[in-house]
């Protein structure tokens, strides 16, 4: 894999010719919290934060849109979408393993269209990161990430150390050519510095060792009424989870009886409506088994990138309104 040596006082360059690819989108203060959204300098962007509250997944998977148009009497006919090219600029190592988890359900076959499309517009730049107190990314092995970028800024102090991890990528590395350097011996050294002191600065650890079994095996266990007694089964860890990939569809029907449209939305496991089928039959019923339901999702393995389908972000715990904490939680079954 090449790296390249970027100094800081010449991220602009870098910046201008990321725009030269499409919209650039990063992480931004709102408030309290953060979002991604389009910005048109280095200066709007907050490549230091800790977390966005919605996921990049967003730009895959939107939260509400219309997927196919319906006559009534004549059938459906696809929304097509114009492509758009989108670079998203400060992206965790988390989060970009999660898009690796999300690829592997919506590029399975039968692929999702719109999916593909935005998945192959989006020009993917991950930055490094400093934990705080609600990531456990490390104990679900997704701190690093090894793959699904295009390039990737490490942060070693006056420079950025990037990594190189697509054909686009180094096109993009060739093209400012002039404001980078090769990296010397001692930026290898500061970059395995800095991972070691990040590595021990993860105060939040979660025992997965076993996971999917341990939580499969111990359904009946008294935590799970325990945690779920708190539970306002609201389904907010699903709305900000980076890989949740449930949705709806609804259609909507015009006044005039004869146009409508076919719409898709995140959906959440916590919603009673989720697990209602035909006939008012609902497979989980209370929120005991819904709550179940999602822990023992989210521990398990997604067999092609044989990844968890947590990633240990911490967004359900940092952004849940009762207080849950996922880790807490799951660490309990092993009697912590």
């Amino acid at each position: 894999m090449r790296y390249a040596k970027l100094p800081k006082e010449r991220f602009t360059e870098l910046f201008e010719v990321l725009e030269r690819f499409g919209e650039v989108h990063a992480p931004v203060k709102k408030g309290k919290t953060f979002l991604f959204t389009e910005v048109m300098s280095p200066s709007e962007a907050s490549l230091s934060y800790n977390r966005t509250m919605i996921p990049p997944k967003k730009y895959f998977v939107r939260p509400f849109e219309e997927i196919l148009k319906v006559k009534v009497g004549k059938g459906y006919e696809p929304v097509v979408e114009e492509p758009k090219k989108v670079v998203l600029l400060g992206l965790h190592a988390c989060d970009i393993n999660a898009l690796r988890v999300l690829d592997s359900v919506y590029l399975d076959e039968p692929e999702d269209p719109y999916y593909r499309s935005r998945r192959a517009n989006a020009f993917i730049v991950g930055v490094s990161c400093e934990p705080d107190e609600y990531c456990f990314c490390k104990s679900m092995g997704a701190d690093y990430a090894w793959t699904g970028f295009d390039l990737f800024l490490h942060d070693i102090g006056e420079v950025y150390l990037i990594r190189v991890g697509s054909a686009r990528g180094e096109a993009v590395v060739e093209s400012i050519k002039r404001a980078i350097d090769e990296p010397t011996r001692g930026d290898f050294v500061k970059l395995r510095d800095l991972e070691l002191k990040r590595s021990k600065m993860f105060k939040r650890e979660l025992n997965a060792s076993l996971l999917p079994d341990i939580v499969d095996s111990l359904y009946e266990s008294e935590v799970w009424a325990k945690f779920s007694d708190k539970c306002l089964a609201c389904g907010t860890c699903n709305l900000v989870c980076p890989t949740c990939r449930c949705y709806d569809t609804i259609e909507k029907i015009e006044l005039n009886l004869e146009d409508g449209v076919r719409l898709r939305r995140w959906d959440s496991c916590f919603m009673r409506s989720h697990a209602l089928v035909a006939g008012g039959l609902n497979f989980r019923p209370t929120r005991l088994d819904r709550f179940r339901h999602r822990y023992n999702c989210k521990s398990s393995i997604e067999p092609k990138t044989n990844m968890f389908f947590c990633v240990g972000c911490g967004r359900c715990s940092a952004f849940c309104p009762a207080g849950i904490d996922h880790v807490d939680v799951l660490n309990s079954l092993w009697g912590g």
